[in-house]
């Protein structure tokens, strides 16, 4: 159990922070499998660099292809000021909005 009481799930071999993403992973398959989305990533890696610094980086939930634009995506139960921020950050370097869902 973390902090927030989430529980790690695995499911095809694949480690989530929470039941609630691992459910998400288990929608988005089924999204995959009816061609609703295309080129599904689970937690893809961004690096955060401002003025050619490396700041940290951010791992999302998942990312995938919906009607030709891509879908960063973010499971969420509590929104700390770390993700806040790293959230204004991908948007300033990547011009990305993260879909935040709850699983």
């Amino acid at each position: 159990m973390t902090k927030y009481h989430a529980k790690k799930t695995t499911l095809d071999g694949i480690t989530f922070d929470s039941l609630m993403e691992a459910r998400r992973y288990g929608e988005l398959k089924l999204l995959l499998r009816n061609g609703e989305i295309d080129q599904l990533e689970v937690h893809p890696v961004y690096p955060l660099v401002v003025n050619d610094k490396r700041i940290g980086k951010y791992i999302a939930d998942f990312k995938y292809m919906e009607n030709g634009r891509e879908v960063v995506e973010d499971v969420k139960g509590v929104l700390t000021a770390v993700y806040r921020l790293k959230k204004k950050l991908m948007q300033a370097i990547y011009g990305t909005n993260i879909l935040e869902t709850k699983g």
